[in-house]
């Protein structure tokens, strides 16, 4: 195998130079085919070695019985388990490969929105007793934490009705997404 240098040299001397295979082969002392798959190549030659297996392969499907019926269970319980009595770091790292496949969902992960993306409206229904009893419609933006508000939403029928368009916008745009909580009933 030759390595990055010679392969360069070899291009060099056929592109530039206009030597010919035959040519480049007995100047460097490298068989011809060797030359002929240098010029063909976009890349240089890379080592690649076989893949070999892990240690762990063998107890994997121990491991992940484990995993399916105690998914939280730590690592160290799991050697105990399957009587592991090599290396615990190889161990736990497959185990921390494997454990997020046999976890439920969290519940309650956070959800990314972008700038402008999604405003957030509910309702508010202010303490103090006035004649009327108007409802408020809160709105804040995911991100830029402004808010705003407008008065006159009486049922659920209007909100649904895009009653939610006349709310102030102060951001310079209105969201992409809004997203009503409590809006329904």
């Amino acid at each position: 195998m030759i390595g990055g240098e010679d392969w360069a040299e070899i291009r060099r001397l056929h592109r530039a130079e206009g030597m010919s295979i035959k040519g480049i082969a007995r100047h460097l002392g490298i068989a011809r085919n060797t030359v002929r798959r240098a010029v063909a190549s976009d890349d240089p030659p890379k080592y690649r070695r076989a893949p070999k297996g892990s240690i762990v392969d063998a107890v994997e499907p121990a491991i992940r019985e484990l995993l399916a019926e105690y998914p939280r269970m730590p690592a160290t319980v799991i050697a105990e388990r399957i009587g592991w009595e090599r290396s615990l770091s190889v161990l736990k790292r497959r185990v921390r490969e494997l454990r997020p496949v046999y976890l439920p969902a969290d519940p309650v992960s956070r959800t990314a929105y972008q700038p402008g993306e999604l405003a957030r409206c509910d309702l508010w229904f202010p303490p103090v007793t006035v004649r009327v009893a108007p409802d408020i419609s809160l709105r804040r933006s995911s991100r830029l934490r402004a808010r705003g508000g407008f008065r006159g939403v009486r049922t659920s029928a209007v909100a649904r009705s895009g009653a939610t368009s006349a709310a102030p916008v102060r951001a310079g745009r209105r969201p992409r997404m809004l997203l009503g909580v409590g809006l329904l009933p």
